[in-house]
């Protein structure tokens, strides 16, 4: 096997690792409301959650082919084999380092700051693509934001709408719902996130000339959805109980209105082809509905963590990536 085979294998194995990795990483975000509202049992919910994200992953390219092109170039990217070895490496640091202590911090931003990163270590700020970027960029920052506020609204509609019902009989109801809107979130979130990998390992094929064009391959898509739904299956259990509990008390109907959201928010990214932390966009729409039903029932505190995890990921994960770099461009 000559060494351009090898190391584009390494990629690939690395690729699939943060796509696994991610899948635990990110498990909570479809099925956390569900099972803090017991309407699913936490088997069957990661069952489901694995299944939906499969056949999400399975449905779209477009986030992908962002990935792969609107950072940096891929056909003029310089030492290109290393970046991508390193920004993985990287990303896959930060989601384990954040999976340990239970933060739900996003494997978009660790991926997407660690390409940066990488590949400003390696040929200066002007090898990234400034227009692809900040597009990418204002979608990171825009998607919570949106959930937040669609959140809001969609649980005030609830309330009118609901006000007159009996309380426990609508939350019995909406228990059944929630399997179905917590389907409905898994499958939204294999549409985007699973396609992160997809792209990385395209944008590898490419930089090794293995391939002339951003289109994803069926392989390609078919292992980074196997992986993402693998390691869902997995679990992260520290992470469902932090977006689960620690930001409001969810009742049924407060996870209908969040799952809602969060879904519409993540298709609407996939439909325009831009990747968005499906992390941050849950836990936003979440926290939407708990100020809409009771403001002093948010945990703001979890909240800010989270804010914090949100603004220091990206600046960490590219300086993790531009270290790796460095040490890998020893030896590479």
């Amino acid at each position: 096997m000559d060494s351009l085979l090898l190391i584009t294998v390494l990629i690939v194995v690395f690729a699939i690792a943060f796509d696994f990795i991610n899948g635990f990483h990110d498990t909570a975000n479809a099925i956390a409301t569900s099972v803090s509202t017991k309407a699913l049992k936490p088997r069957h919910a990661i069952i489901l959650a694995s299944v939906m994200n499969f056949v999400g992953a399975m449905t779209f390219t477009g986030v992908a082919k962002t990935i792969t092109k609107d950072i940096v170039d891929p056909f003029t990217l310089e030492n290109g084999t290393t970046v991508i070895l390193a920004a993985l490496i990287a990303a896959i640091s930060w989601n384990l380092i954040t999976w340990y202590y239970g933060i739900p911090s996003s494997s978009s931003h660790a991926l997407i700051g660690s390409i940066a990163g990488a590949a400003i270590a390696a040929a200066g700020f002007h090898a990234l693509h400034y227009g692809g970027f900040i597009k990418i960029i204002e979608a990171l920052i825009l998607s919570p934001l949106l959930a937040f506020v669609i959140g809001y609204i969609v649980y005030s509609i609830f309330k009118i709408i609901f006000k007159n019902n009996n309380l426990p009989k609508t939350n019995r109801r909406f228990r059944t719902i929630q399997i179905m809107t917590a389907a409905l979130q898994a499958y939204s979130h294999g549409t985007n996130d699973a396609q992160k990998t997809m792209g990385i390992i395209t944008m590898a094929l490419i930089v090794n000339n293995y391939q002339t064009s951003s289109d994803v391959q069926t392989w390609v898509q078919f292992i980074c959805a196997l992986a993402m739904a693998l390691g869902t299956a997995m679990g992260g259990w520290k992470i469902i109980k932090t977006v689960g509990g620690k930001i409001m008390k969810i009742r049924p109907i407060n996870g209908v209105a969040a799952d809602l959201t969060g879904a519409a928010v993540i298709f609407g990214a996939t439909f325009i082809h831009l990747p968005v932390s499906t992390t941050h966009v849950i836990s936003s729409s979440i926290l939407g509905v708990g100020a809409s039903h009771r403001l002093r029932g948010v945990k703001w505190g979890t909240a800010r963590t989270m804010l914090i995890t949100w603004v220091i990921t990206l600046p960490i994960s590219a300086t993790l990536a531009a270290i790796c770099y460095f040490i890998l461009n020893v030896f590479l």
